[in-house]
């Protein structure tokens, strides 16, 4: 069992981003999705409350705590590819079923973020520039 457990939080699409990103990335799953056993003062029985999934075989929580904060940018999966092919593919396997520009939009949107890159990079290490 994971020591840590990435947790982020979504207005009311938790559920969506796990599978976004259980789709779109190897070794990536939705495991349990817990639901609100009954209403409550913002949301009725059934509505989903949290997802544990992972990504790239991080363990993840998808929280879904309301509007007060947005998902945005400041986290991003950082998917190191081998080259340019594979970043295409894990973008086209998501991809594939909408039409140009509406992916870009749902990446960066409502969903969540992806950040694809090559793991060449001068120092072979995460941190180094790309060749």
């Amino acid at each position: 069992m994971a020591k840590n457990t990435i947790c982020l939080w979504y207005d009311k699409d938790a559920e969506a981003a796990a599978r976004f990103y259980a789709e779109t990335f190897p070794d990536s799953a939705v495991g349990v999705v817990h639901r609100a056993p009954s209403d409550y003062p913002s949301g009725k029985r059934g509505d989903v409350l949290t997802v544990e999934f992972t990504v790239a075989g991080v363990p993840c929580m998808g929280l879904n705590g309301g509007p007060a904060f947005k998902h945005n940018e400041a986290f991003s999966f950082q998917i190191a590819t081998d080259d340019q092919q594979e970043t295409d593919r894990l973008l086209e396997r998501h991809c594939r079923r909408w039409r140009p520009g509406e992916c870009v939009r749902l990446v960066q949107g409502q969903v969540g973020r992806l950040l694809a890159n090559h793991a060449a990079r001068a120092d072979g290490g995460a941190g180094g520039r790309r060749r």
